[in-house]
């Protein structure tokens, strides 16, 4: 059964080199249940709404294997929240997921996969290191995106919840496959 790791919120905000000037990036795991609303987790903050956040980006998840994955090829460790994800799942292929699938998290949280994620300079600045050159496109190219999610049921959630595929919509194109469209 799907399960979530963990559920993340900003840890600290950094200064950044890019328009904004800061970046809200890292963000960590919160112990207890956590509330889920509309516009995401709460006490959670995205430093630029343009490309964060709102309705539609109200939530970012990861998963574990494909973290695992980078932590292999990175040699290090890349806890829940390092890549600026609220929600670190298992057993559910994010990048597989169709857009506009539903999914139950817990009792009573609804989030709809809504988009990929589009990892940018700031993503890349964040990795830092020998890393950080080229990671936009290596990121891109291995697809390992993870997804943005839409709340459509508000409620608490917590590390261990059962996550549930309640309906996905048949030909509808994967968050991959919406990716490299």
């Amino acid at each position: 059964m799907p399960r979530l790791v963990a559920v993340c919120a900003v840890h600290q905000l950094h200064p950044d080199a890019g328009s904004v000037g800061v970046t809200a990036i890292d963000k960590r795991a919160l112990d207890g249940p956590v509330r889920l609303g509309p516009l995401g987790v709460r006490a959670d903050v995205q430093a630029s709404r343009k490309h964060h956040g709102g309705r539609d980006k109200a939530v970012y998840a990861y998963s574990e294997a494909d973290a695992a994955y980078w932590e292999n090829q990175l040699g290090r460790d890349l806890h829940p929240g390092w890549f600026g994800e609220n929600l670190r799942v298992d057993g559910i292929d994010v990048n597989a997921a169709r857009i506009g699938e539903i999914w139950r998290i817990g009792d009573t949280v609804e989030v709809e996969v809504t988009m990929p994620r589009t990892p940018c300079a700031t993503f890349a600045r964040w990795v830092g290191g020998r890393d950080a050159r080229g990671w936009v496109k290596r990121f891109s190219d291995e697809g390992r995106l993870g997804a943005y999610l839409r709340v459509r049921r508000a409620g608490d959630v917590r590390a261990g919840d059962a996550i549930e595929v309640l309906s996905s919509p048949e030909g509808a194109p994967t968050v991959l496959e919406v990716y490299r469209a």
